[in-house]
């Protein structure tokens, strides 16, 4: 009998957090995009791009703009299959042609499709069923990653519900429009640090968003550094979302900002051998209890090590031959 993968047997019952690139790099134009793809292949598919027709789109040319964004998803540039799209928000009445536009071409090329602004989690669902109809009718078989961005106070009552929703993989924190939707009530310097990591009511709003996250299967994903050629300032951010608010991700926006954030959202590495010896040792005996080192260790523990030796596989980190061949051939 064919020893069982880690993923059929430890999260019976439960939904496991992806593991997914920990840096999601935004880009609106058919120049910054090609340019991020080229830095994305240089480092080896180690982050997300995110091609933006929400902002990028000008004004009387979004068909013209996803058209673009669907010929960068097929071009030769695309080597990592990791680019994403961003459609309009629910008030827009160009959401529904973004995704008449996406889907027939790009429906099997694109990584995810984000979903901004939403004020009711009914928006979100009305947008994921015309997304699933979309492909149902140009036979598209996968299930396309949703994410979506909670920077409404909206979205964030009601935060809970969207994050439950089919094919939800990411929930991002938008910061900026969040703040602003404050009226005044919450100073501008909210949107940096340290305020944006203070603030009684932003701090708020990022750990309920992260527990939403979290408690049905979903990737939280952290707001960006405004300053953007302050590599440290990306990289204190990014850590203090990681190690205070338990995001799994962060936006970029700028080059500078990707191997930052990558560098400061990587989990502490050190034990990666101790995991996996106890992964192989764990499949070895089907999954039951397991002495190791004098140590006592059952499912939960195989869980925390599974999703490590995951991340480390993402970061590109050097695993032993024998995890590789078993859990990732």
């Amino acid at each position: 009998m064919a020893a069982k993968h880690p993923n059929d047997v430890l999260f019976a019952g439960e939904k496991p957090i992806p593991v997914i690139p920990a840096c999601e790099h935004f880009a609106g134009s058919e120049k910054l995009i090609s340019k991020a793809l080229e830095i994305q292949n240089k480092l080896g598919g180690r982050f997300d791009i995110t091609a933006d027709c929400e902002d990028g789109a000008k004004t009387g040319q979004e068909k013209e703009h996803m058209q673009m964004v669907v010929a960068q998803l097929k071009s030769a540039l695309n080597q990592h299959r990791m680019l994403g799209v961003r459609i309009h928000d629910y008030t827009n009445v160009h959401w529904k042609q973004d995704v008449d536009l996406l889907i027939p071409e790009g429906g099997e090329l694109t990584a995810y499709i984000t979903i901004p602004k939403p004020t009711r989690a009914a928006q979100v669902a009305e947008m994921i069923d015309y997304i699933r109809a979309s492909c149902e009718k140009h036979g598209i078989k996968r299930e396309i990653p949703i994410h979506t961005l909670i920077e409404t106070q909206g979205a964030l009552r009601e935060v809970w519900e969207i994050a439950a929703l089919p094919w939800m993989q990411v929930l991002d924190f938008g910061l900026m429009d969040f703040v602003s939707g404050h009226q005044g009530a919450v100073p501008s310097d909210a949107m940096r640090s340290p305020g944006q990591f203070e603030h009684r009511l932003i701090a708020r709003a990022k750990t309920e968003t992260v527990a939403a996250a979290l408690a049905n299967g979903v990737v939280p994903a952290h707001n960006v550094t405004l300053d953007l050629k302050n590599r440290y300032q990306t990289y204190q951010d990014a850590r203090r979302a990681r190690r205070e608010f338990g995001f799994l991700r962060m936006w970029s926006i700028y080059p500078t900002q990707i191997e930052a954030i990558l560098e400061a959202m990587q989990p502490d590495f050190s034990k990666i051998k101790h995991a996996c010896d106890i992964l192989l040792k764990a499949q070895d005996a089907d999954w039951g209890p397991i002495q190791h080192e004098g140590e006592l260790h059952d499912r939960a523990t195989y869980r925390d090590c599974w999703h490590l030796v995951q991340e480390a596989h993402v970061f590109g980190t050097t695993l032993p031959a024998e995890v590789n061949r078993r859990f990732f051939a």
